[in-house]
């Protein structure tokens, strides 16, 4: 049986190519990385794995690729940013601000799959030697910054947990065993109480826990954006738009997409596996928190959750999942960003 997700979304199956983790590209100090050079209808990167932004009349850039010449501006964030969901290059928000919202200057997607805050910024310290002049920097993120902070304190660590760091800590503690010799692991806990892996039940769930270590690990990076960047660049932070931060009634083809994704998900149905992250109040209460550091911080600050909610509803199909859009999504969300942000 084909799946909903591929018949009416059938460039996904080139995100699920791109993301195979088969395939994982794995980078050092990164950890992961898009594949390089991948090539499909819908999406392309170039050596480095930079997804290729599309311009005016065809023209085409990436930090690792082709650079016009002259000053660039970026689009950073998590898959958001990245576009996952649009069905060809030319449709990211970052082609669409290129090629048709605020095509003064070329702009490069700097999104990516699955990166917490730390590695957003990480991204952009080790390839900023292969960028001139930077106008501009507009990161649109935030779901995975909450995601990733529910994780248990252990994982935590200095610089916030990661998408598939359980692996991570169990190669590690599979590597301290074998160097102390006793031999393979057993159990969740190894010797000396390390932790190896976690479970459901070790998530946080108390929300200001949540949005405080969200908020305070994004406020960080963004200073590190700004140090890197430059006096002259001008940084913009957008709080992605998500379906459950927004009032908005989901369009029939959502609604289908949305309940094959729970009854397929291991966790169950989204709203009940995130219910404490996935609610109106709980983005009010996330966005004032990075208001009121970017304010702090001279960064400026959009919440599109509550223009995108109020602009859309049923008869516009914006969403291939609760956190990704289609085409027409991501022609809604640039140029509502390009207006508020007063993008040129």
């Amino acid at each position: 049986m084909t799946l909903k997700r591929y018949e009416l979304t059938p460039q996904m199956r080139d995100y699920d190519a791109m993301k195979d983790p088969a395939e994982r590209n794995y980078v050092p100090y990164l950890m992961y990385f898009h594949r390089t050079d991948f090539t499909s209808p819908s999406v392309n990167t170039d050596r480095s794995g930079f997804r290729i932004s599309v311009g005016p009349d065809g023209a085409t850039a990436s930090a690792a690729g082709r650079l016009p010449p002259g000053p660039v501006r970026i689009l950073a964030g998590g898959s958001t940013a990245l576009g996952v969901g649009a069905s060809a290059d030319a449709n990211t928000l970052a082609s669409l601000l290129w090629s048709r919202y605020a095509p003064a200057t070329t702009w490069l997607n700097f999104g990516s799959y699955c990166f917490n805050p730390t590695q957003e910024a990480l991204l952009f310290t080790l390839y900023r030697h292969l960028l001139g002049s930077i106008e501009e920097i507009v990161l649109v993120s935030g779901i995975n910054a909450v995601m990733v902070a529910r994780f248990p304190a252990w994982q935590q660590g200095d610089s916030g947990a990661f998408f598939f760091c359980g692996e991570y800590f169990a190669m590690m503690q599979e590597l301290r065993e074998r160097s102390r010799g006793t031999g393979k692991l057993f159990g969740r806990r190894g010797r000396r109480n390390a932790p190896a892996i976690a479970t459901l039940d070790d998530l946080r769930h108390d929300v200001d826990t949540v949005i405080g270590s969200a908020a305070e690990l994004t406020l960080r990076q963004l200073d590190i954006w700004q140090r890197m960047a430059g006096p002259d660049t001008r940084i913009s932070y957008v709080l992605q738009p998500m379906t459950r931060w927004m009032d908005r009634t989901p369009a029939a083809a959502e609604q289908e997409l949305f309940d094959e994704n729970d009854r397929g998900s291991d966790l169950g149905v989204w709203e009940e596996a995130y219910a404490e992250i996935a609610t109106k109040e709980f983005g009010q209460a996330y966005a004032a928190a990075l208001r009121t550091g970017c304010d702090k911080q001279g960064v400026r600050f959009l919440d599109l959750n509550p223009a995108v909610g109020a602009a859309t509803g049923s008869q516009d199909w914006m969403f291939v999942d609760r956190v990704h859009y289609t085409d027409v999504g991501h022609d809604i969300v640039a140029r509502m960003m390009a207006e508020a942000l007063e993008l040129t």
